[in-house]
């Protein structure tokens, strides 16, 4: 069958000029003029089994690539499954850019025509999700359409991307050429020179700087510039939950990740100048807003709503990694008196004391077996679950971007199917996903797609029985827990049946069994049952 170019084929081809490789996604009814035209592009297809961790899969991508993961959805409910994941890459940064099909064009704007799958306004559903919305209404519209909405998702802050294209315009004919010279280009969010020279004054002239980097650091490949600033002023640098690698772990001005700790917080709270980089200090990151500066807050943030958005600050809105490398070429640098050093050796013994005196020796055991498992080069990517907020803590994370949770929007099911998006970034090398047994059963479904596209992801499942983390806030707060004990199944023979081979594994075997697994190519299922506790909050505490 001769074929004639549709709609469909001036998205693949205005995506693979725009850089694009590799889609993730779900077929629907709507969008088949999408799901056709990939046979006809070099673009990589990796479909999923539920939309909603197909957008997950795009943001492991994305994070893992540093670079626009295209997620291709169907009108509707296929559409509206995919926006708790669009959700968890707008909190973080991540660059997904959301293709979704639309009822045809005589049905739109509220006609109310009866289409199957048919919303009043489908893009209101995504508006105050993503970072901006797009529409083709017509085929000569798509390839400029994706290219803002390319440039969107790639200018800081990088986001999620929304662009829907009517059934009809993706099937219809069309006379537009071949995609060929299509381009995005980025801005650069350069900061303002007064206000670096301020800022250079002021960690200048500062007694006592320390500096918290946040993900948008990490977002933004600054982690040789905030090292080499750190260095030179001499200040002590804590990294956020989303920042794990953005500074060295075992450097000596490193405070890690400890920021659910009081110690932490006071460190934070007692520097006479506060440089904090991509950062909003939102709950987790202020350890639930306990936080309160006592001296002066310099805040580098590429989000302008997140400027000054918790504490008034000396505001710099502008790219981490420019910021800090103007910054850089702006102080003196200050002779070493091993005063920040022996802050931060002080800090991290008194963490190490409270962790120590809590009982907490199987967790610190079988994160410690998972860390030492895990090759430096490979990420891994923590579910919601016990093990995972101890990662948030202590897991060093050896390189920045190795290290990846659903902690910006705090759903359940992330871990799998972003590592899964993760794999198909990084083909050949082995990536670790760590669920406990509720947050598994979001995306059991797949170990479907594991198998297919023969992904080399070791998923560990901490099989504790419910949602180990709720019984413990329930116990901590009603004196007993509801509705978090669970039925679940055989992991093992679950596994097995969609062909992924799985081996049960004990605390004692744990570091033996993953590396095994990790070195093993394709998928592999690892199941731990193990009763896990969370070391005791300190933002409760009087």
């Amino acid at each position: 069958m001769t074929h004639v170019r549709n709609g469909g084929d001036l998205v693949v081809e205005s995506l693979a000029n725009l850089g694009a490789e590799t889609v993730f996604g779900l077929p629907g009814q709507h969008a088949l003029g999408l799901f056709d035209a990939l046979r006809r592009s070099r673009l990589r297809y990796v479909g999923l089994r539920v939309e909603n961790n197909a957008g997950f899969a795009a943001d492991g991508y994305a994070r893992t690539a540093g670079t626009v993961a295209p997620l291709f959805l169907s009108t509707g409910p296929g559409a509206l499954t995919s926006l708790a994941a669009l959700q968890e890459a707008a909190a973080a940064s991540a660059p997904v850019l959301a293709v979704s099909s639309q009822i045809p064009s005589a049905g739109l704007g509220g006609r109310r025509r009866g289409y199957l799958h048919e919303l009043v306004d489908q893009q209101a559903s995504f508006r105050d999700v993503v970072k901006s919305v797009h529409t083709a209404r017509t085929a000569s519209q798509i390839p400029s359409a994706l290219a803002a909405a390319w440039e969107s998702a790639l200018t800081a802050p990088y986001g999620p991307v929304w662009v829907e294209i009517p059934q009809d315009v993706l099937l219809a004919p069309t006379t537009v050429p071949r995609v060929t010279g299509l381009r995005a280009e980025p801005r650069p969010l350069v900061p303002r020179a007064e206000l670096v020279a301020e800022a250079a004054v002021l960690l200048a002239e500062a007694e006592n700087p320390v500096i918290l980097a946040g993900g948008g650091a990490v977002r933004a490949g600054a982690t040789d510039e905030l090292l080499r600033l750190a260095e030179l002023v001499r200040a002590p640098v804590a990294c956020t939950f989303g920042a794990k690698g953005a500074f060295p772990w075992e450097h000596p001005l490193s405070l890690q990740s400890w920021l659910e700790d009081r110690h932490t917080t006071e460190l934070l709270e007692n520097a006479d100048v506060l440089l904090v980089v991509g950062s909003g200090l939102g709950e987790l990151s202020s350890n639930y807003h306990t936080f309160a500066p006592r001296g002066q807050l310099i805040q580098v943030e590429a989000d302008l709503g997140k400027l000054e958005s918790n504490h008034p600050a000396f505001g710099i809105h502008a790219d981490a990694r420019l910021a800090l490398a103007a910054l850089a070429d702006s102080v003196p640098a200050r002779e070493p008196d091993g005063r920040a050093e022996a802050a931060a050796a002080d800090l991290l013994k008194q963490v190490r004391a409270r962790i120590d005196g809590q009982g907490l020796e199987l967790e610190q055991q079988v994160l410690a077996a998972a860390r030492a498992a895990l090759p430096d080069d490979s990420p891994a990517f923590f579910d919601m679950t016990i093990l995972g907020y101890w990662a948030w803590s202590a897991w060093d994370a050896r390189r920045p971007g190795a290290m990846h949770s659903a902690q910006g929007a705090g759903g359940l099911g992330y871990g799998f199917p972003a590592a899964l998006g993760a794999a198909a970034a990084l083909p050949g090398r082995p990536v670790l996903a760590v669920s406990g047994d509720g947050g598994a059963m979001y995306s059991i479904a797949e170990l479907a797609t594991a198998r297919q596209h023969d992904l080399n992801v070791t998923w560990l499942i901490v099989d504790d029985g419910g949602y180990g983390i709720l019984r413990e806030y329930m116990t901590d707060t009603f004196g007993e827990a509801t509705a978090t004990e669970l039925a679940r199944p055989d992991f093992l023979r679950l596994a097995e049946s969609f062909g992924v081979p799985a081996v049960p594994t004990t605390p004692e075997t744990l570091h033996a069994d993953l590396a095994a697994a990790l070195a093993t190519p394709g998928p592999t299922v690892v199941v731990l049952p193990a009763l896990l506790r969370m070391f005791a909050p300190t933002h409760l505490e009087p």
